[in-house]
């Protein structure tokens, strides 16, 4: 037996505890995420029994925080937040503004310094990306009209959030607390400037010269045919640039990984590159999580449950509040403000770098650190719950607030067709209720057609955009019958829904049928089970997308064979 078995004892003990514990954690219904937080707690040394390398733990920690980063950068889509970014930008500024504030008075009258006030609340800004992103797409809602709002909210916290990783070390002084850097007697100014310069520096190698070699690189690799060799390459770009970035740029290794992903991106096996390298992103996140989970003090839910519930307080309505007020004020429905707000009331592997950043430089305490983690479980395990409560609350809300009320009156000159509009293109036109991947497309092939028709969409700017170039069209949820009364659904001949609800496909087809006993629909579904119930009850013709390509490629196929 080797002498010192450390690193196999709390890989063994910290993924084996993580697995039965995530296992518990889906069974109640929670994210695994919890679990994997529980099995830090149970192998720190707040608790009895064994206790994990704490030392080990942080470097695969950092792993773990490169890879996290570099998944985020793979993911990131400068076209995605471009869709919505008059809301998502000043709505994600906005509420790290208001949560931060919120955080940081609540510390300093705590008798809190204000450097550790300001991390405090900062760390209780930015949502998890792991728990929204899982959230959204088990509801289905990740390529909603909803699900792209907060997916774009959450790309600018995660963006401001690598900034402030990048300015905290050279402002860590004027904060009251210890600076890293090597030129540490140096000015405010002069170090701010200094970090910066490196930064820039590092961020225009990576634009100029990664954008172009790192694709090239992978094609070289993938033309070998080697699954290995691929994977290997993948890794070793997020994790060898991470580290170059930290040693020549004095970058953190999550900004170093974050660009890594996002040059990778660039490349077409970008989503290859996704696929190969998520089991070991996996697995080192979830050691991240189990490292940050035995840092972890539980007596501070014995001795401070004040502070605790005020911190989960402000997590779970303050941001709430403070985004769905902004949504709302940007004319959007009730129902985007509250799944924004809520999906958003939750913090995690950003605040959990904030907070061990803020711990190394002597900026948070043991106690804040404690304060932010016990935030951070509480809010992650009772999302689902809050997530589910949405739409009573919605109910609730519209039957008990008239200023609710007042906010989604259609009084949005998005929300009504312009009276410029030809009378000739609203009888026997197409409804198209989407403008999304495929309601796109449906609407060139139309176009091409001089077939009219009149699109019904939630996303404000996109309708902006489409009335610039002249195509009528609706703000709006078209299960809501005023919206399809806009659209002039009683004069329509066809009724195209390309969103991928189905219990809104129902209201829709309810509500079209009812203006129109005889309008055609045409409705587009995301799996079998679904175009059966809807077949089932009549609602109309479905198209599933695996189908209609394997019917084209079979008729493609059949046409060749057939020809002389």
């Amino acid at each position: 037996m080797p002498h010192d078995v450390s690193l196999i004892a709390t890989l063994a003990t910290g993924l084996g505890l993580a697995t039965i514990f995530g296992m518990l954690s889906s069974k109640l219904k929670m994210p695994p995420l919890v679990g994997y937080l529980l099995a830090g707690i149970v192998i720190g040394p707040a608790t009895p029994g064994f206790v994990g390398d704490i030392t080990l733990a942080s470097q695969l920690a950092e792993i773990g925080i490169m890879l996290l980063m570099f998944g985020v950068g793979l993911h990131f889509s400068l076209a995605d937040l471009l869709a919505v970014r008059r809301i998502a930008i000043p709505g994600a500024l906005i509420q790290i503004m208001v949560a931060t504030a919120l955080g940081s008075l609540i510390a300093h009258s705590w008798h809190w310094p204000w450097g550790e006030a300001f991390i405090f609340g900062l760390a209780l800004s930015v949502a998890s990306t792991v728990v929204l992103l899982r959230t959204l797409e088990n509801r289905g809602l990740l390529t909603s009209v909803n699900g792209r709002i907060a997916v774009g909210w959450l790309v600018v916290e995660d963006l401001i959030m690598v900034l402030m990783l990048v300015l905290l070390p050279a402002c860590a002084s004027l904060l009251g607390g210890h600076t890293q850097l090597t030129y540490a007697d140096a000015s405010i100014s002069w170090n701010l400037g200094f970090t910066l310069a490196k930064v820039s520096a590092f961020i225009i190698l990576m634009w100029v010269v990664g954008r172009r070699a790192f694709p090239k690189i992978l094609w070289w690799v993938a033309r070998t045919g080697s699954r290995e060799l691929f994977t290997l390459c993948v890794i070793t770009a997020a994790v060898g640039v991470a580290y170059g970035a930290a040693q020549l740029f004095d970058v953190s290794f999550a900004l170093g990984a974050f660009f890594a992903g996002m040059m990778l991106r660039e490349s077409e096996f970008s989503h290859r590159a996704a696929q190969e390298s998520l089991p070991l992103r996996d697995a080192f996140s979830v050691l991240f999580f189990v490292s940050v989970g035995m840092l972890f003090n539980p007596h501070i839910l014995v001795e401070e449950p004040l502070k605790v519930l005020i911190v989960v307080a402000i997590i779970l309505l303050g941001k709430t509040l403070a985004a769905a007020i902004f949504i709302l004020l940007f004319r959007y429905p009730l129902n985007t403000a509250l799944t924004v707000g809520v999906g958003l009331a939750q913090i995690g592997e950003f605040s959990f770098i904030l907070a061990n950043l803020g711990v190394s430089l002597h900026l948070l305490s043991i106690e804040g650190h404690s304060l932010i983690l016990a935030g951070a479980l509480i809010s992650i395990a009772i999302n689902p719950l809050v997530f589910a409560a949405v739409e009573p609350l919605q109910n609730w809300i519209r039957s008990r607030s008239l200023l609710a009320r007042r906010l989604e009156l259609r009084d949005d000159p998005l929300a009504t067709l312009p009276l410029s509009v030809d009378e000739a293109l609203l009888r026997d036109q197409v409804v198209l209720v989407g403008y999304g991947g495929v309601g796109k497309y449906i609407a060139q092939l139309l176009t091409q057609q001089k077939i009219p028709y009149v699109v019904a969409e939630q996303n404000r700017e996109l309708v902006e955009q489409l009335r610039q170039q002249q195509i009528p069209a609706v703000s709006g949820d078209a299960a809501d019958p005023a919206v399809l009364i806009q659209a002039h659904i009683a004069r329509a001949s066809i009724l195209i829904i390309t969103t991928p609800n189905p219990f809104d496909t129902r209201n829709m087809v309810e509500v079209a049928r009812m203006l129109n006993p005889n309008v055609k629909t045409l409705l587009r579904v995301h799996h079998p089970d679904e175009a059966k119930l809807l077949e089932k009850e009549h609602l109309g013709k479905t198209f599933l997308a695996e189908r209609e390509l394997a019917f084209n490629m079979a008729q493609q196929a059949i046409e060749q064979l057939t020809r002389p």
